[in-house]
Protein backbone atom coordinates (compact mmCIF):
# COMPACT_ATOMS: atom_id res chain seq x y z
CA UNK A 1 0.00 0.00 0.00
CA UNK A 2 2.83 2.37 0.94
CA UNK A 3 4.62 1.59 -2.30
CA UNK A 4 1.45 2.30 -4.26
CA UNK A 5 1.03 5.63 -2.45
CA UNK A 6 4.64 6.55 -3.20
CA UNK A 7 4.11 5.76 -6.88
CA UNK A 8 0.99 7.90 -6.97
CA UNK A 9 2.77 10.82 -5.29
CA UNK A 10 5.72 10.45 -7.65
CA UNK A 11 3.34 10.42 -10.63
CA UNK A 12 1.45 13.49 -9.41
CA UNK A 13 4.69 15.36 -8.69
CA UNK A 14 6.10 14.61 -12.13
CA UNK A 15 2.84 15.66 -13.81
CA UNK A 16 2.75 18.95 -11.88
CA UNK A 17 6.38 19.65 -12.81
CA UNK A 18 5.66 18.93 -16.47
CA UNK A 19 2.67 21.31 -16.41
CA UNK A 20 4.79 24.05 -14.82
CA UNK A 21 7.61 23.56 -17.33
CA UNK A 22 5.10 23.55 -20.20
CA UNK A 23 3.59 26.82 -18.97
CA UNK A 24 7.06 28.39 -18.72
CA UNK A 25 7.88 27.27 -22.26
CA UNK A 26 4.53 28.44 -23.61
CA UNK A 27 4.54 31.75 -21.69
CA UNK A 28 6.10 33.83 -24.52
CA UNK A 29 3.50 32.49 -26.99
CA UNK A 30 0.66 33.13 -24.53
CA UNK A 31 1.89 36.69 -23.95
CA UNK A 32 2.23 37.28 -27.69
CA UNK A 33 -1.34 36.10 -28.30
CA UNK A 34 -2.60 38.26 -25.45
CA UNK A 35 -0.73 41.36 -26.63
CA UNK A 36 -1.95 40.85 -30.20
CA UNK A 37 -5.50 41.57 -28.99
CA UNK A 38 -4.61 44.56 -26.80
CA UNK A 39 -5.07 48.23 -27.54
CA UNK A 40 -1.84 50.31 -27.55
CA UNK A 41 -2.64 51.86 -24.17
CA UNK A 42 -3.15 48.40 -22.63
CA UNK A 43 0.19 47.10 -23.90
CA UNK A 44 2.09 49.82 -22.02
CA UNK A 45 -0.21 49.98 -19.01
CA UNK A 46 1.15 49.60 -15.46
CA UNK A 47 0.76 47.23 -13.79
CA UNK A 48 1.00 45.08 -16.95
CA UNK A 49 -2.13 43.26 -18.08
CA UNK A 50 -2.04 39.59 -19.04
CA UNK A 51 -5.58 39.47 -20.41
CA UNK A 52 -6.92 42.13 -22.82
CA UNK A 53 -10.09 43.92 -21.75
CA UNK A 54 -11.52 43.46 -25.27
CA UNK A 55 -10.48 41.50 -28.36
CA UNK A 56 -8.95 44.31 -30.40
CA UNK A 57 -8.85 42.55 -33.80
CA UNK A 58 -7.89 45.85 -35.43
CA UNK A 59 -4.27 44.86 -34.74
CA UNK A 60 -4.60 41.93 -37.17
CA UNK A 61 -6.38 44.05 -39.76
CA UNK A 62 -3.68 46.71 -39.54
CA UNK A 63 -0.88 44.12 -39.75
CA UNK A 64 -2.41 42.65 -42.92
CA UNK A 65 -2.72 46.15 -44.41
CA UNK A 66 0.85 47.19 -43.61
CA UNK A 67 2.47 43.99 -44.93
CA UNK A 68 1.23 41.67 -47.68
CA UNK A 69 1.03 38.64 -45.39
CA UNK A 70 -1.30 36.77 -47.76
CA UNK A 71 1.35 36.64 -50.47
CA UNK A 72 4.15 35.97 -47.97
CA UNK A 73 2.23 33.12 -46.33
CA UNK A 74 1.71 31.57 -49.76
CA UNK A 75 5.42 31.95 -50.58
CA UNK A 76 6.50 30.41 -47.27
CA UNK A 77 4.04 27.54 -47.69
CA UNK A 78 5.31 26.72 -51.19
CA UNK A 79 8.94 26.96 -50.12
CA UNK A 80 8.51 24.94 -46.90
CA UNK A 81 6.47 22.24 -48.66
CA UNK A 82 8.96 21.61 -51.47
CA UNK A 83 12.01 21.86 -49.21
CA UNK A 84 10.43 19.32 -46.87
CA UNK A 85 9.50 17.03 -49.76
CA UNK A 86 12.99 17.28 -51.25
CA UNK A 87 14.71 16.59 -47.94
CA UNK A 88 12.54 13.57 -47.24
CA UNK A 89 13.13 12.06 -50.68
CA UNK A 90 16.89 12.60 -50.69
CA UNK A 91 17.24 11.75 -47.00
CA UNK A 92 15.36 8.45 -47.18
CA UNK A 93 17.12 7.35 -50.37
CA UNK A 94 20.56 8.26 -49.05
CA UNK A 95 19.81 6.68 -45.69
CA UNK A 96 18.67 3.48 -47.40
CA UNK A 97 21.80 3.37 -49.52
CA UNK A 98 24.11 3.80 -46.53
CA UNK A 99 22.15 1.31 -44.42
CA UNK A 100 21.59 -1.52 -46.93
CA UNK A 101 24.16 -1.37 -49.73
CA UNK A 102 27.86 -2.08 -49.77
CA UNK A 103 29.85 -0.02 -52.24
CA UNK A 104 33.38 1.25 -52.65
CA UNK A 105 34.10 4.30 -50.49
CA UNK A 106 30.98 3.83 -48.39
CA UNK A 107 32.68 4.52 -45.05
CA UNK A 108 34.60 7.51 -46.38
CA UNK A 109 31.57 9.08 -48.03
CA UNK A 110 29.47 8.55 -44.91
CA UNK A 111 32.25 10.07 -42.79
CA UNK A 112 32.35 13.14 -45.04
CA UNK A 113 28.57 13.36 -44.87
CA UNK A 114 28.73 13.18 -41.08
CA UNK A 115 31.36 15.95 -40.94
CA UNK A 116 29.04 18.33 -42.81
CA UNK A 117 26.65 18.14 -39.86
CA UNK A 118 29.05 20.40 -37.97
CA UNK A 119 29.18 23.08 -40.66
CA UNK A 120 26.99 26.18 -40.08
CA UNK A 121 25.65 26.05 -43.62
CA UNK A 122 23.70 29.32 -43.62
CA UNK A 123 26.81 31.33 -42.70
CA UNK A 124 29.67 29.39 -44.33
CA UNK A 125 27.89 28.66 -47.63
CA UNK A 126 25.99 31.91 -48.16
CA UNK A 127 28.49 33.59 -50.51
CA UNK A 128 29.27 30.49 -52.68
CA UNK A 129 25.58 29.63 -52.87
CA UNK A 130 24.63 33.16 -53.85
CA UNK A 131 27.25 33.23 -56.62
CA UNK A 132 25.98 29.90 -57.99
CA UNK A 133 22.36 31.04 -57.82
CA UNK A 134 23.25 34.33 -59.51
CA UNK A 135 25.07 32.52 -62.34
CA UNK A 136 22.00 30.34 -62.89
CA UNK A 137 19.79 33.41 -63.05
CA UNK A 138 17.72 32.20 -60.12
CA UNK A 139 17.86 35.35 -57.97
CA UNK A 140 14.37 36.42 -56.90
CA UNK A 141 12.82 33.08 -57.91
CA UNK A 142 11.49 30.03 -56.06
CA UNK A 143 14.39 27.99 -57.49
CA UNK A 144 16.86 29.96 -55.37
CA UNK A 145 14.70 29.58 -52.27
CA UNK A 146 14.09 25.84 -52.63
CA UNK A 147 16.88 23.99 -54.51
CA UNK A 148 19.80 24.74 -52.12
CA UNK A 149 17.88 23.15 -49.22
CA UNK A 150 16.43 20.01 -50.82
CA UNK A 151 19.27 17.81 -49.55
CA UNK A 152 20.24 17.41 -45.91
CA UNK A 153 23.00 15.43 -44.23
CA UNK A 154 20.93 15.42 -41.04
CA UNK A 155 18.02 13.63 -42.72
CA UNK A 156 20.33 11.11 -44.42
CA UNK A 157 22.05 10.37 -41.11
CA UNK A 158 18.81 9.99 -39.14
CA UNK A 159 17.20 7.79 -41.78
CA UNK A 160 20.29 5.62 -42.03
CA UNK A 161 20.30 5.09 -38.27
CA UNK A 162 16.59 4.27 -38.33
CA UNK A 163 16.82 1.85 -41.27
CA UNK A 164 19.63 -0.01 -39.53
CA UNK A 165 17.24 -0.87 -36.68
CA UNK A 166 14.92 -2.74 -39.07
CA UNK A 167 15.86 -6.46 -39.22
CA UNK A 168 17.90 -7.40 -42.28
CA UNK A 169 15.91 -10.64 -42.49
CA UNK A 170 12.89 -8.64 -43.60
CA UNK A 171 14.72 -7.46 -46.72
CA UNK A 172 16.07 -10.95 -47.39
CA UNK A 173 12.55 -12.41 -47.19
CA UNK A 174 11.22 -9.74 -49.57
CA UNK A 175 13.95 -10.46 -52.11
CA UNK A 176 13.32 -14.21 -51.88
CA UNK A 177 9.70 -13.41 -52.83
CA UNK A 178 10.99 -11.60 -55.91
CA UNK A 179 10.97 -7.99 -54.71
CA UNK A 180 13.66 -5.66 -56.04
CA UNK A 181 15.58 -3.28 -53.77
CA UNK A 182 13.35 -0.34 -54.71
CA UNK A 183 10.17 -2.38 -54.29
CA UNK A 184 11.31 -3.34 -50.80
CA UNK A 185 12.12 0.31 -50.13
CA UNK A 186 8.77 1.74 -51.27
CA UNK A 187 6.38 -1.07 -50.25
CA UNK A 188 7.92 -2.27 -46.98
CA UNK A 189 10.58 0.05 -45.59
CA UNK A 190 8.73 3.35 -46.09
CA UNK A 191 5.41 2.16 -44.54
CA UNK A 192 7.34 0.81 -41.54
CA UNK A 193 9.09 4.19 -41.18
CA UNK A 194 6.03 6.46 -41.24
CA UNK A 195 6.45 7.73 -37.65
CA UNK A 196 10.10 8.62 -38.27
CA UNK A 197 9.30 10.24 -41.62
CA UNK A 198 6.43 12.17 -40.03
CA UNK A 199 8.69 13.51 -37.30
CA UNK A 200 11.36 14.45 -39.84
CA UNK A 201 8.72 16.15 -42.00
CA UNK A 202 7.59 18.34 -39.11
CA UNK A 203 11.13 19.33 -38.17
CA UNK A 204 12.06 20.08 -41.78
CA UNK A 205 8.88 22.10 -42.39
CA UNK A 206 9.44 24.26 -39.31
CA UNK A 207 13.09 24.79 -40.32
CA UNK A 208 12.12 25.82 -43.85
CA UNK A 209 9.26 28.02 -42.59
CA UNK A 210 11.62 29.90 -40.27
CA UNK A 211 14.33 30.59 -42.88
CA UNK A 212 15.25 34.26 -42.76
CA UNK A 213 18.82 35.04 -43.82
CA UNK A 214 18.83 33.25 -47.19
CA UNK A 215 15.43 34.54 -48.38
CA UNK A 216 16.51 38.03 -47.30
CA UNK A 217 19.59 37.78 -49.54
CA UNK A 218 18.08 36.26 -52.70
CA UNK A 219 14.71 38.05 -52.82
CA UNK A 220 14.65 41.62 -54.12
CA UNK A 221 10.93 42.09 -54.75
CA UNK A 222 8.22 42.09 -52.11
CA UNK A 223 6.18 39.50 -54.05
CA UNK A 224 8.89 36.88 -53.41
CA UNK A 225 9.55 37.61 -49.74
CA UNK A 226 8.66 35.12 -47.01
CA UNK A 227 6.59 35.56 -43.88
CA UNK A 228 9.62 35.88 -41.58
CA UNK A 229 10.85 38.84 -43.60
CA UNK A 230 7.31 40.22 -43.38
CA UNK A 231 7.48 40.17 -39.58
CA UNK A 232 10.80 42.04 -39.70
CA UNK A 233 9.29 44.59 -42.11
CA UNK A 234 6.43 45.06 -39.66
CA UNK A 235 8.85 45.60 -36.76
CA UNK A 236 10.87 48.12 -38.78
CA UNK A 237 7.71 49.92 -39.85
CA UNK A 238 6.12 50.08 -36.40
CA UNK A 239 9.29 50.50 -34.37
CA UNK A 240 8.43 50.17 -30.69
CA UNK A 241 5.23 52.20 -30.93
CA UNK A 242 2.60 49.51 -31.53
CA UNK A 243 3.53 46.12 -30.16
CA UNK A 244 -0.04 44.94 -30.53
CA UNK A 245 0.29 45.09 -34.32
CA UNK A 246 3.77 43.54 -34.21
CA UNK A 247 2.53 40.64 -32.07
CA UNK A 248 -0.43 40.19 -34.41
CA UNK A 249 1.98 39.77 -37.33
CA UNK A 250 4.07 37.35 -35.27
CA UNK A 251 1.03 35.20 -34.49
CA UNK A 252 0.04 35.20 -38.18
CA UNK A 253 3.49 33.79 -38.96
CA UNK A 254 3.30 31.27 -36.12
CA UNK A 255 -0.18 29.80 -36.65
CA UNK A 256 0.58 27.59 -39.72
CA UNK A 257 3.39 25.72 -37.96
CA UNK A 258 1.23 25.19 -34.87
CA UNK A 259 -1.61 23.82 -37.00
CA UNK A 260 0.74 21.39 -38.74
CA UNK A 261 2.21 20.28 -35.41
CA UNK A 262 -1.21 19.56 -33.92
CA UNK A 263 -2.27 17.79 -37.13
CA UNK A 264 0.62 15.29 -37.01
CA UNK A 265 1.34 15.43 -33.28
CA UNK A 266 0.70 11.71 -32.77
CA UNK A 267 3.08 10.75 -35.57
CA UNK A 268 5.76 13.09 -34.18
CA UNK A 269 5.47 11.63 -30.67
CA UNK A 270 5.65 8.09 -32.10
CA UNK A 271 8.87 9.02 -33.93
CA UNK A 272 10.42 10.28 -30.68
CA UNK A 273 9.35 7.17 -28.78
CA UNK A 274 10.55 4.75 -31.45
CA UNK A 275 13.91 6.51 -31.84
CA UNK A 276 14.33 6.54 -28.07
CA UNK A 277 13.54 2.85 -27.71
CA UNK A 278 15.73 1.77 -30.60
CA UNK A 279 18.62 4.08 -29.83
Amino acid sequence: MKLSTKKKMSFITSEVLLVIISLIVMLPVILAISMSFMKPEEVFSFPPKLIPSTLHIQNYIEAMQLVDFKRMLLNSTIIAFFITLGKLITGTLAGYAFASFNFKGKKISFGLLFITLFLPAETVMVLPLFLIVKNFGWVNTFWALIIPFTASATNAFLMRQHFMTIPKELEDAAKIDGATSMEYFWKILIPLSKPMIGGAALINFVYAWNLYLWPLIVTMEDKMKTVQIGVKMLIDGQGSNNWGVIMAGTIIALVPTLLIFFAIQNVFVKSLVSSGLKG
